[in-house]
């Protein structure tokens, strides 16, 4: 059956991403007329808006709220193409750049079998949009979200404000939007397919522009009492459609169906290891599960292209897979499933595929913010960051150097994880029979190295509970000043502060510290410095204490070699370049973090212009959120259930 949809009633707004409302200039006072009240057309196509500006986000949904469909494409039939990354998902969302007729197809097959086509027609004006919000998308109940807008340089941010126009009520993050480019909620529970909509206004002079975007959301199955994800997890796919592993991979690493009693054992989902002990990139590719296709291209362009020395490939052998998912953040590697998780933030390119993202802020982002101390760490090499800052308010592509080398020291560290628990030396002695955890087999090498070589500092160590566990600071703790923490933590064995998080974080810094250095020779800087309010820039943070390459230090060099005998034997020949790494670089007391980038001796004098764009990078950095790197992962417990 083929349906032409030509005119779509609209859900409750005018406007879609805006719509032809969106540069109509309107008296503040008297104020604008209220939106008119539409209905949704169920088991149709539904749009926001049929007559919408360039630079406008525009969104389009399947709504079959009472049968499952399958089998779901979406395709362009005539205009300027567009970008649109979820093709096979009830809805689309994309920016068209030019005006002009757009037509679009949806086709997908019914629970009953039918295949069905339908179309959608809208235009584009030829007039420019100066707000737009996004992106709509489909999300499951439960799942996060988190919405947009972007403003033409005459809009002033502060002027901002958000507003919800329809659905089940949602409780946002922070409910003070007034100035907010972006707000983020958790999806609410629905009875069916739902849809929720927001209105964003921000103002100029008496003219007020408004935008509005739509999340689809999807009614799904209470969560089994004894998931093993028993928070709401995004649907995913296996990223290759004829991996051997396609249907293992759906039912194993990332869903809400997964229990402590299910049957993935070794057997159903082996080790890569287990296949092969020198995988090829379609051998890992095999592995690799994700929420939108890009992000499986794009890791899959990043191993081609940066795995020079074959370390991830090797390392990734303790693996069952690789989930990329928009609603992973932090990443993290999970023994109950033996996947890493990633965050795609580290792999996206292009502004469309950002905005794909779920950006909720870390849920450890307010922990230690009662205490007087803040220890910040960062990449660096040739005394500057590795990587260009783009702010998410800045609709630009990155080159894919730009997060490169965030995206190895990621790897380095979750994989480390991976073969902490599945060391080299145990791979074809686990019992295959058992459940992926159950195979897992005592002494963990982190737990030995505790042993042989122990983290001390017990001052660090109940303070790292606070700023990465979300413990309850104590009066004592709180009164804590940097001078008090540089005392503590200088001469301790640990490299970062996260060392101190646990045994298995302080196992896996240990190994992505050095490996930076010796493969790239990318340091690591770390830093005591004060506690800085919401919106302090590098420049507010003074340093009391900081270290480059404190990885060298000759008192934790002895752990180092412990951890990289153990995860990555392959690197034989690394201990030459443990015993002739410089020694550590002292940080200025004193001065700022962004003042301290420039401390390293120069191999080379700069010509002018390279200390032009020297200079220009550096103020940039001055805005550069100082918990960039801070907050890059996380250790997720063993399920006790």
């Amino acid at each position: 059956m083929k349906l032409v949809l030509l005119s779509i009633s609209t859900l409750l707004l005018a406007a879609c991403g805006g719509g032809s409302t969106s540069n109509k200039e309107t008296p503040i006072t008297p104020p604008p007329e209220p939106l008119p009240i539409k209905q949704v057309v169920k088991n149709a196509i539904n749009a926001f808006d049929d007559n919408v500006a360039i630079n406008q986000a525009v969104e389009l949904f399947l709504y079959y709220p009472q049968t499952e469909i399958n089998n779901i494409q979406w395709n362009q039939l005539s205009g300027e193409p567009v970008t649109f990354l979820t093709p096979n998902s009830k809805g689309i969302a994309f920016t068209p750049t030019s005006s002009g007729n757009y037509v679009f197809e949806a086709s997908f097959t019914t629970e009953n079998g039918n295949t069905e086509t339908l179309t959608h027609e809208l235009d584009v004006t030829d007039s420019v949009s100066s707000i737009s919000a996004r992106l709509g998308h489909v999300v499951s109940e439960g799942n996060k979200v988190s919405l947009r807008t972007s403003l033409a340089s005459n809009l002033p941010i502060n002027t901002i404000s958000w507003k919800q126009t329809s659905g089940p009520q949602v409780t946002l993050t922070d409910t003070n939007t007034s100035g907010k480019t972006a707000i983020f909620f958790n999806a609410p529970n629905v009875e069916q397919d739902s849809f929720v909509t927001f209105e964003v206004t921000a103002t100029n002079t008496n003219t007020i522009y408004r935008d509005t975007v739509a999340v689809l959301i999807e009614n799904k199955n209470e969560i089994n009492n004894n998931a093993l994800f028993d928070e709401r997890v995004s649907d995913t796919f296996a990223y290759n459609p004829d991996s051997p592993y396609k249907n293992s991979l759906v039912d194993c690493v990332y869903n809400n169906n997964i229990t402590i009693n299910s049957n993935c054992t070794l057997n159903k989902l082996p080790l890569i290891a287990h296949d092969t002990v020198t995988p090829s990139i379609d051998d890992i590719m095999d592995r690799v599960v994700v929420s939108h296709q890009w992000m499986g291209d794009r890791f899959k362009t990043f191993l081609e292209q940066y795995d020079i020395h074959n370390d991830l490939k090797n390392m990734l052998r303790a693996t069952t897979a690789i989930v990329i998912s928009y609603d992973i953040r932090p990443s993290f590697y999970w023994g109950a499933t033996g996947a890493i998780y990633l965050d795609p933030d580290n792999f996206w390119l292009t502004p469309e595929e950002r905005d794909t993202l779920n950006e909720a802020p870390d849920y450890r982002a307010s922990f230690g913010n009662d205490l007087q101390f803040d220890i910040p760490w960062r990449y660096v090499r040739n005394n500057d960051y590795l990587s260009t800052y783009i702010s998410e308010d800045t609709r630009r592509s990155r080159n894919i150097d730009d997060g490169v080398y965030r995206a190895i020291g990621l790897m380095y560290h979750e994989l480390a994880h991976a073969n902490d628990f599945f060391p080299k030396s145990r791979w074809f002695t686990l019992d295959k029979s058992k459940r992926i955890n159950a195979a897992i087999t005592s002494p963990i090498q982190s737990d030995i190295l505790s042993q042989m070589h122990p983290l001390n500092g017990n001052e660090m160590r109940a303070l790292a509970q606070v700023s990465f566990h979300g413990a309850s600071a104590t009066p004592t703790q709180k009164s804590y000043t940097p001078q008090d923490i540089a005392h503590f933590f200088s001469p301790e064995v640990a490299p970062q502060y996260y060392n101190y998080s646990s045994i298995r974080e302080d196992y896996a810094m240990l190994f992505d510290g050095f490996m930076m250095k010796a493969r790239y020779n990318i340091d690591r800087d770390v830093a005591i410095t004060n506690q800085v309010n919401a919106g302090g820039s590098a420049s507010d943070y003074i340093v009391e204490w900081g270290q480059r390459g404190r990885i060298s230090d000759e008192n934790i060099k002895p752990r180092v070699a412990f951890v990289v005998e153990r995860i990555l034997p392959e690197f034989n020949d690394f201990h030459p370049i443990l015993d002739n790494l410089p020694a550590p670089i002292a940080m200025a007391s004193g001065k700022s973090w962004i003042d301290n980038l420039d401390i390293s001796p120069s191999s080379a004098p700069k010509s002018l212009a390279k200390a032009q764009v020297s200079s220009q990078t550096r103020a940039a950095n001055q805005n550069r959120p100082i918990n960039e790197f801070r907050l890059l992962f996380e250790e997720k417990a063993m399920p006790t259930k």
